[in-house]
């Protein structure tokens, strides 16, 4: 069951001149070429070599363990996978933590998960905050990124240096690890859940056999216009970019589901949903972007729904190539 934790003294959190990236995939690697484009010093650790070399070469500093960034900096970002890279990082980084150094978690993980890492790191004189954020690669890149924080006030005074490098929006949920990662899960188990409505009913009307401009031009102009945000690059079929893949989504909607049970909330219908994501996984979609679910849903009914031209400036249609 979640519970609520107690927060640090509020000490100060030192020499923050420097500021360390762990994990440097398609959200780190972002938020690291902001940093930089805002004049910070900023040291990266990420286990594939290749990505290293790409950011070194535009001014990051590569270094080749947590162990040793964290020598260089008392302010360290982890953008990382899931709650088990999430941990073993923090253990690596606990080995040689200096009082008030502070570890910022823009991973989704879980509530307790979080609770567990800023338990271990105010016990052995450090902070946590746990700061999930929304927005995506498109987010980071211009600045506007969403970020969900809760945790010790200091930590956090201590990070916003670093943070508004890329933040457009920093919400300031209170003192309690966990309450960032509710809010991120929320999020997100809307944004993943919502669009499998409309995925059903298109591959219905495919199966009917009435013709996609039909479809599209009825429900545009009746209620269901309200709930079409995601039906142009769903329908678009343009999946093979990085905004957020079908694994990730999978890991965070049972996430979801997670805290749902913890909490004893039943949600039977977000429960329904992963089960499409599962699917997806299961057909090899694992690393195309999220939208592709409507691939699972047509297998399963045995049609395949017309592509559709991909909108036009759609924030979740635009790659990021660098």
């Amino acid at each position: 069951m979640i519970q609520p934790l107690r927060v640090s003294d509020g000490s100060s959190p030192g020499d923050v001149r420097n500021v360390g990236v762990i994990g440097t995939g398609t959200m780190g690697a972002a938020m690291v070429r902001r940093l930089l484009q805002a004049g910070h010093e900023v040291y990266i650790h990420d286990r594939r070599r290749s990505v290293m070399e790409t950011l070194g070469a535009e001014g990051a500093k590569p270094v080749d363990s947590v162990t040793e960034l964290s020598k260089h900096c008392r302010v360290v970002l982890t953008s990382l996978p899931g709650p088990a890279e999430l941990e073993a990082v923090s253990d690596e980084l606990l080995a040689t933590i200096q009082p008030s150094d502070v570890h910022v978690g823009h991973s989704t993980v879980s509530i307790e998960c979080a609770q567990r890492v800023e338990a271990r790191t105010r016990a052995a004189g450090g902070m946590f905050l746990d700061a999930p954020v929304s927005g995506g690669p498109m987010g980071v890149a211009a600045g506007t990124l969403s970020i969900m924080a809760s945790g010790d006030s200091t930590a956090l005074e201590a990070a916003r240096p670093f943070l508004k490098a890329y933040a457009g929006t920093i919400f300031e949920l209170g003192q309690t690890a966990g309450i960032g990662t509710l809010a991120k899960l929320v999020n997100n188990a809307i944004f993943l859940c919502s669009g499998l409505v409309h995925q059903e009913a298109v591959v219905l009307a495919t199966k009917a056999g009435m013709d996609a401009s039909v479809v599209d031009s009825v429900l545009s102009a009746s209620s269901a216009s309200l709930y079409l945000g995601l039906a142009g690059p769903t329908l678009s079929r343009d999946w093979d970019h990085d905004f957020y893949s079908v694994g990730l989504a999978e890991k965070d909607v049972a996430l979801a589901l997670d805290a749902g049970r913890s909490l004893a909330v039943p949600m039977p219908v977000i429960s329904a949903a992963h089960q499409h994501y599962l699917r997806a996984r299961a057909l090899g979609l694992t690393h195309k972007v999220c939208f592709a679910t409507l691939a699972a849903v047509e297998q399963a009914a045995g049609v395949t729904v017309p592509a559709r031209p991909a909108p036009a400036n759609h924030p979740t249609t635009q790659k990021d190539d660098r």
